[in-house]
């Protein structure tokens, strides 16, 4: 006979024509019943609260869990049978599950282990995959929502999970449980199923455990860890605790989904006793891409060269990437600047890290260098934000085509250089501290990273983050002790260009590039045979249909076709600054470089189709970036001032507009990117 508690004074006898035979449980909507049905069947009815019959928005929400559990494959919950109405209050009749709650049954008998926590781990994943295909988001999945049954773990209660449709996510209010929600919950932003799956995260540390990964006391106190502390994983080891560790990560583009969790669980069945941590591509249950295939004509072993030049995707004072470590995970860990959290009608300001992003509207006092010339190329409101992680500052407007999205600042400190990326082209910067670089694409809606370590079979990689919905694939690359920075996106947000750099003699050289399309998750391998590139990293040429490099010491600009085979030179045009990111314009018609024999203020701008040159003109620039829009280039101005500066400068040689303020000291690399959809 099932478990429950009797039927309390005020409870019908039935509802419909259900007999109440006790109750199950009960809940913030209603009370749930086990009943028997006229053939003697037990199935269980949950009925709305009386205090909440005559609010609409409460019956809408509770009816809405019918229409939910419809669309859900039946094996993963329990599935309803009918609906009906009594006393003015409606009622849901369902499956009943015979089983205790996970959340009981680990009260009464203590944490999941071994084999029974691998199956609850998977048997619970496979029901949000399929929630989730289903186009259904939970948004309070707890241990008290998952029933272990006879036949394997359902989950339940769908009272506030809302349908997703095919472009959009949710804009989240503060509901659910606490302990087990995730922090873009809390703080009222989209809400995809990346959030069931911190939530599942965090019910698999219960089950392991017996406790909440951030605890489950005042409701403030696990806030405020769920924002700014790790999780207390416990005893979790093996793949379930990567699976999980990644699942609980504070930004949602980190986390697997619920199909790439199971398939990480099914590759290792049994967690082993005190095994570490699992390295590589598969750590964190992200769909990883087969190696790359050469390009035709090229051959795995690169050929030998010397030096590191123009392109790196940062300008920092020193230009060569950081060493490699031998080997690590993929659990990449995230921080965020200041949010607001609205709960309870109560504004609450909660700091993600030390590290703080201030966004203030300066409708009167413009920067001073936009005063310099009348010939500015737009003129609506500039705001100024602080970036975190030290004294920069940078003035934006709605409408620029060139968008700071990402940064790097040498850390004095750790001695090491702290990667910072932005949530789309106008949100905050976030600090994250497991990445080598990231940058964001063109449209805004994906970012790349590149981390830290090799895989634990030895390849560098990429990952792709989907900025909404938490979609990511990884994607390997070339072997150890060969990188593949990354280079530039593509101005559709197509492909990505990387490149493959080696360590000879003590000096990073370029072995060649790699083009990684993004729809199927390949990287395009071609080494190349040119001594004469080994100083310089590779670039998009003006239609992106190859790429570009700077040879002979007479500083001519190289064409290559996308297998890595030479196609056309135009010569002696000049350097290439170290670091310009967009050496064509926007147009791709146009392209810039340092006049030969000249100095950095020197500017040389030629025509991509003939290599005549176009243009000469001089500035106060002391390093061109790349292109603000088709007239104006950008670039470092840097004097006896206390502050550094980015500025915007016009084809007259007029500085015309402060993009970045940089404090005395500081070493800061920016990366810009550019959205066509912008400005003129």
């Amino acid at each position: 006979m099932p478990s429950f508690s009797p039927l309390r004074p005020g409870d019908p006898e039935g509802l419909g024509p259900y007999r109440l035979l006790g109750r199950l449980g009960e809940g913030g909507q209603g009370v749930v019943y086990l009943a028997s049905d006229p053939a003697g069947a037990h199935v269980a009815v949950k009925w709305l609260r009386a205090e909440l019959a005559g609010d609409k928005v409460s019956i809408e929400r509770f009816m809405r869990e019918v229409q939910v559990a419809e669309q859900v494959a039946p094996f993963c919950t329990a599935a309803v049978l009918s609906k009906g109405v009594e006393h003015e209050r409606p009622y849901i009749v369902s499956e009943f599950i015979d089983g205790p709650s996970l959340h009981r049954i680990v009260q009464e008998q203590g944490p999941r282990t071994g084999s029974a926590l691998h199956r609850l781990a998977i048997g619970t994943a496979t029901a949000l995959a399929a929630i989730h295909q289903a186009g259904i988001v939970h948004r309070d999945l707890k241990p008290a929502n998952v029933i272990i049954g006879s036949d394997g773990p359902r989950v339940i209660d769908f009272g506030i999970a809302r349908a997703l449709n095919a472009t959009s996510t949710l804009t989240s209010m503060a509901v659910g449980t606490p302990s087990y929600m995730p922090p873009e919950q809390f703080m009222g932003h989209p809400v995809g199923p990346s959030a069931d799956m911190f939530s599942w995260g965090a019910t698999m540390v219960y089950a392991a455990t017996g406790r909440a990964p951030f605890g489950s006391d005042t409701m403030p106190a696990v806030i405020n860890r769920v924002l700014n502390q790790p999780p207390d994983l416990g005893t979790l080891d093996g793949a379930l605790r990567e699976v999980v560790a990644a699942c609980l990560q504070k930004d949602p583009a980190l986390r697997p989904t619920a199909e790439q969790a199971m398939m990480r669980l099914l590759q290792h069945p049994v967690p082993a006793a005190g095994g570490m941590l699992a390295q590589g591509a598969a750590a964190a249950g992200v769909r990883t891409a087969p190696p790359p295939t050469p390009a035709t004509g090229q051959g795995w072993a690169p050929p030998s060269g010397a030096g590191h030049g123009w392109p790196p995707p940062r300008t920092p004072v020193t230009n060569q990437p950081p060493p490699r470590r031998k080997r690590g995970p993929l659990l990449i860990g995230i921080s965020v600047g200041v949010a607001l959290l609205l709960l309870g009608g109560v504004a609450l300001a909660v700091p993600w890290q030390q590290q703080q992003t201030v966004a203030q509207a300066s409708p009167t006092a413009a920067p001073k260098s936009a005063e310099r010339s009348s010939k500015a190329p737009r003129t609506n409101e500039i705001s100024r934000k602080k970036l975190p992680g030290g004294p920069v500052t940078l003035y934006e407007r709605p409408d620029d085509q060139i968008t700071l999205t990402s940064y790097e600042i040498y850390n004095k400190k750790s001695k090491n250089w702290d990667d910072y990326s932005r949530d789309g082209l106008d949100g905050d910067f976030r600090r994250y501290p497991n990445n080598e670089e990231t940058m964001l694409s063109p449209d805004g809606t994906m970012m790349a990273s590149r981390g830290q370590e090799y895989t634990d079979d030895g390849y560098d990689y990429i990952i792709i983050h989907e900025r909404s919905g938490g979609g990511r694939t990884t994607i390997k690359t070339v072997r150890r002790p060969e990188i593949s920075s990354i280079a530039s996106w593509s101005r559709d947000s197509k492909r990505i260009l990387l490149n493959l750099e080696k360590k000879i003699g003590g000096k990073w050289r370029y072995q060649g590039f790699a083009i990684v399309d993004v729809e199927s998750g390949k990287a395009r391998i071609a080494y190349v045979a040119d001594d004469q590139v080994r100083e310089s990293g590779f670039g998009w040429d003006g239609q992106e249909k190859g790429v570009i490099a700077v040879y002979g010491k007479d500083a001519g600009l190289r064409f290559f076709g996308p297998s890595g085979k030479a196609v056309r030179d135009a010569p002696e045009v000049g350097k290439l600054p170290s670091g310009m990111q967009d050496v064509f314009s926007p147009d791709g018609t146009t392209f810039a470089t340092i006049c030969p024999g000249g100095e950095d203020g020197d500017h040389c701008l030629w025509d991509a189709e003939t290599g005549k040159q176009a243009r000469t003109f001089t500035s106060a620039c002391d390093k061109v970036l790349g292109w603000w829009d088709t007239k104006h280039l950008f670039c470092w101005e840097q004097d006896d001032a206390p502050l550094d500066e980015i500025q915007v400068v016009g084809f007259d040689g007029q500085l015309v507009r402060k993009l970045i303020d940089i404090g005395d000291g500081v070493e800061f690399s920016p990366a810009f990117t550019l959205n066509p959809s912008r400005g003129s």
